[in-house]
Parts: C-alpha cells; structure tokens; sequence
C-alpha cells in the first residue's frame, strides 16, 4: 500500500503546469509585441524606403534637368565660341579693311595734295599765258597800223614773240644798206619796242637758200650779218637803250617757208626781231637758278 504524498509537494507538482502556462503566455505575448514592433518598424522602414526611392527618383529627375541644361548651356557656349571666333574674324576683316582704308586715305590724301600743288603751278601758269597773252595783244595793238599798211607782222616763232620784216622792203638784193622806207620802218618800230618796259629784243637776219659771194659778203651769213647789225645800228640811232638789243645771223639755215617758190624765197628773206623771253617767269626758273648756283 502506497504511503500518500505529501501534500506540499502535491501542491508544487499542481502549480508547475500552471507556471509554465503562465510564463508560456508571457513569453508569447512579449513575442506577439515584439513581432508587432517589428512590423511596425518593417512598415516605417518601408514607407521611408519610399519616401527614399520618391526623393532619389525626384533627385534623378532632377539630375537628368540639370544635365540636360548642362547640354543646352554647353551646347550656348559651343555656339557662343562660334559667334565669338567668327567676330573675331570679322574683326580682323574690319582691321585689314580699316588699314586699307587708312592707306587709301592717305593715298587719296597725297593725291589730293598733289593735286593742290599740281593746280597752283597749273593757275601760275595760266597766269603766266594770260600775261603772255596779253602781252602778245598788247605788241599787235602797238603794232596795228604797221600791220595794216604790210610793213611787218607780228608771229609767234618757236614760242617767241617776232616782229617780222622783210628784207625787201628794208634793203635791195645783195645790200645790208637800209633803203629810206626801210630805215622810217625800223625807226618806227623801235620808239615802239623801246615804249615796252623791261623787256630785251634780239634781232635776227634771214636769207634765201641763193648763195651770194662777193667781196663784202662771201656767204649768205655775213649779208644777214651785216643786215640785223644795221638794223641793230638805226635802232640805237632812234633811241633804244644798247643794254636792250643784240644782234645774230641765221643765214639761209632756218627758213620760213620753202624756197622752192619766188613767194617762198621772199618770205626767207627777212628781219626778225625776237621779244626775249623773261626766263624768270618761266615754269622751273627757280629750281634752275638753285641748280647753276649749287654747280658754281
């Protein structure tokens, strides 16, 4: 026969599946709190992945704007070194057509200088012809009356001014004695030259191409010597200072007509008497004037 158990120990053996139920329920409610936090941590965890994925998707839109203005602002610049160079280019352009300019300024500049220059000597020089001119018209005047009655004319030979006459109506065939009309006409002529002021004559004997010799005269240039000294000689007679005139012989060599002619022939015989040109007046007197100082 079994001895009972003692009741404490029945007690203790009573309570143990009751503390284990207990610490059973305890551990499964800490595991249903824990789960739940762990849930709930999941759950945060993934609304912040998404809000992590949204601001990283958000980030990556806005990455891609920014490299796409990045290629705009890369491709502005591209453009902007085109349109630079491209300036630069017209800019060097504008510079060698500026230079151009500058140089055709100055070339027209020159030019026009030189144009000034070339219309002052040109305006000295008319100013010279009119006075020429004037000149001219003003020995025909003196002489009218001469002319009208055909004892001389007035011509203009190699650019000289001439008072001209022939030697027929001043001598007779073969002689440098002036005939008695021919010394009244010389006489004439000059108190009429002598009346010009500052001016010198020279005057010329001319003969045909017939050859003379004679005693007097062994050749055609002593006979027109011996006329233009005899019309030099009645000149001073009637007044012309000697400083004004000389005298020179052409003989036959610088005819005025062809001798093929008697009209020919009579137009060679002759006396020319030469207004001497001023040289002062002339265009390039000073520049030959500083020459033949400079050679002396």
């Amino acid at each position: 026969m079994q001895m009972p158990k003692p009741l404490p120990l029945l007690l203790s053996l009573l309570a143990l599946p009751l503390a284990n139920a207990c610490v059973m329920s305890s551990t499964h409610e800490a595991v249903q709190k824990e789960l739940a936090d762990t849930r709930a941590e999941l759950a945060e965890s993934q609304a912040q992945s998404r809000d992590l994925q949204a601001s990283l998707d958000a980030k990556i839109a806005e990455a891609k704007e920014l490299d796409a203005e990045i290629a705009r602002l890369k491709a502005e610049l591209t453009r902007a070194h085109e349109t630079m160079a491209a300036l630069e280019s017209d800019k060097a352009a504008l510079e060698r057509d500026k230079a151009a300019m500058i140089s055709d300024t100055q070339q027209l500049q020159s030019s026009i200088d030189e144009m000034q220059l070339a219309l002052v000597e040109l305006s000295k020089r008319k100013a010279e012809a009119d006075a020429r001119i004037a000149e001219f018209k003003g020995l025909i005047a003196r002489f009218q009356s001469l002319i009208d009655a055909g004892k001389l004319k007035v011509e203009i030979v190699d650019g000289r001014m001439v008072v001209v006459l022939a030697s027929d109506v001043l001598f007779a065939s073969g002689s440098a004695n002036l005939s008695r009309d021919g010394k009244s006409a010389i006489g004439e002529v000059a108190a009429l030259l002598a009346d010009i002021p500052d001016r010198k004559f020279q005057i010329e004997g001319h003969t045909d191409n017939v050859p003379i010799r004679t005693a007097v005269y062994p050749s055609n240039w002593e006979l027109a010597s011996a006329r233009a000294l005899t019309v030099l000689k009645t000149m001073l007679e009637a007044g012309m200072p000697a400083d004004r005139i000389s005298a020179a012989s052409f003989g036959d060599s610088k005819p005025a007509r062809d001798n093929e002619t008697p009209e020919g022939k009579a137009a060679n015989r002759r006396i020319e008497i030469v207004v001497t040109p001023d040289l002062s007046t002339l265009p390039g007197f000073e520049e030959l004037n500083r020459v033949a100082t400079d050679a002396s």
